[in-house]
């Protein structure tokens, strides 16, 4: 039986790290492998915590995964065919630093996550993360593959692409979640439709949309399904549609952050997503997990539901509460069928991931940059499927995010501020360079302890 070794880093994660065990060990085709599963994470209470879990949900599937954790990431590298990441430091209180603190100069922002002033400094936290992972990989692994989930997607891709060796694809579940927003517009199985989005992570385009059993165009029915249809609080997606005569990314959120314009329509998501800790009541405890604003109430607060699912995994270990489906079902993610693909050679086209823009891909976009388009996946890798052009203010759009993209990678690797301070005068958000310069230097002084040093 052939071996095969994924180290999943970060994996201390309640959700990225259980959901992705649970995909590993429920997949009946890794079973034809002797699969060792390598848990990573800095943090030892937490990967613990993972590692019991881990147990659980293995003894449930009833599999034969070598499960092991370990709090040095060089000791699970070696040997490694699939390395998968999903990594932050203080995740959720360095998220408001790059949301209020540009608000505060006034820049206003939509999230600050992938896009925006805010973005660039999580840009170089995760570059800080994840580059060391990569040159370790390359010492330790040099041929497996890197899956990375680590936000600002496209950004950390580019950083890796550009400063290591490693081959690398980044993931996200932002497709999957325009092509089900399709089917429930045209009352239609998922499946039912072949789906072509091209673009950047959160900002890519639906060009094609056809049904797949006779490839006939869905478009004209959609456009009449979107006039139709109720978007309640998103008037961003619909007047994007109108405007340019293509679906993005169907939510207001991570659209809107790579727009100038976005805040007057889609107003501060971060805040309306109750991560903000101005939106909880002082009171909140995790498991009330809701917060309140005026007129609105019950709503996720996702740093409360992230300690709600440790209480709750807590709980299962201690035989409080059985192991529920949540924990055992299979997630939407690519990572393990884009490792079955590889691993038989299955040449199956997947609808997308961020890639090096290869052979143009899209052919009006550099051919360095990290897109978001279709792959076909085989034993020779990951490779971009050929889209074409995209129109010409949505490549207008995109260009200008990735020349963004190439200078936050560039002033990680000089520790440049000035290089830093174009990435952000040139951000559509921004329309103030005194207030950009005095915005990054209090940045640079707050976020100190988790910022690469920047001269």
């Amino acid at each position: 039986m052939k071996k095969l070794k994924i180290v999943v880093i970060g994996a201390g994660s309640a959700t990225f790290g259980i959901g992705t065990i649970a995909d590993l060990v429920a997949s009946a085709e890794l079973r034809e492998f002797d699969l060792t599963v390598s848990l990573v994470d800095i943090d030892a209470r937490a990967l613990e915590r993972t590692m019991a879990m881990a147990r659980r949900i293995r003894e449930h599937f009833g599999s034969p995964a070598r499960i092991e954790a370990t709090l040095e990431r060089t000791e699970a590298l070696p040997g490694a065919d699939y390395v998968i990441t999903s990594v932050a430091t203080r995740r959720w209180d360095l998220w408001e630093k790059d949301y209020y603190i540009p608000l505060a100069y006034g820049f206003r922002q939509v999230m600050g996550e992938n896009g925006g002033p805010g973005a660039a400094f999580h840009t170089l936290r995760s570059l800080d993360l994840m580059v060391p992972i990569a040159r370790d990989m390359e010492r330790l692994c040099p041929e497996a593959l890197l899956l990375n989930f680590t936000n600002p997607e496209s950004r950390v891709c580019l950083g890796v692409n550009t400063l290591t060796r490693v081959r690398s694809v980044g993931l996200c579940h932002g497709p999957l979640a325009t092509l089900g927003r399709i089917a429930e517009l045209l009352g239609r199985p998922a499946e039912e439709i072949d789906l072509t989005v091209a673009g950047l992570n959160h900002f890519h385009w639906a060009l094609e949309v056809k049904d797949k059993a006779i490839g006939a165009d869905l478009r004209p029915q959609l456009a009449q399904a979107m006039e139709k249809a109720d978007w309640d609080s998103d008037g961003l997606t619909p007047l994007l549609f109108r405007t340019f005569g293509y679906l993005t990314y169907p939510a207001p959120s991570h659209p809107g952050e790579y727009l100038g314009f976005a805040h007057e329509i889609a107003g501060p998501q971060m805040v309306l997503w109750g991560i903000g800790g101005v939106s909880r009541r002082l009171s909140a405890r995790a498991e009330d997990h809701e917060y309140v604003i005026e007129g609105k109430s019950n709503q996720p607060c996702y740093h409360l539901w992230s300690l709600d699912m440790v209480e709750r995994i807590d709980r299962i270990l201690a035989g409080k509460e059985p192991l529920s489906e949540e924990f055992t079902r299979m997630s939407i993610e690519l990572a393990v069928p884009i490792i079955c693909d590889i691993q038989f050679d299955r040449r199956h086209r997947q609808l997308a991931a961020n890639v090096p823009n290869r052979g143009r891909a899209i052919a009006n976009l550099p051919e360095e940059a990290i897109v978001e388009v279709p792959i076909r996946v085989g034993a020779a890798g990951v490779e971009p499927v050929s889209v074409g052009p995209l129109p010409e203010a949505l490549a207008g759009l995109c260009s200008l995010q990735i020349s963004i993209q190439k200078l936050l990678v560039e002033a990680y690797r000089q520790r440049s501020q000035d290089l830093l301070l174009q990435a952000l005068v040139i951000d559509p958000v921004v329309d103030s360079v005194p207030r950009a310069r005095a915005m990054m230097e209090t940045m640079l002084k707050v976020q100190a302890d988790y910022l690469p040093q920047m001269r």
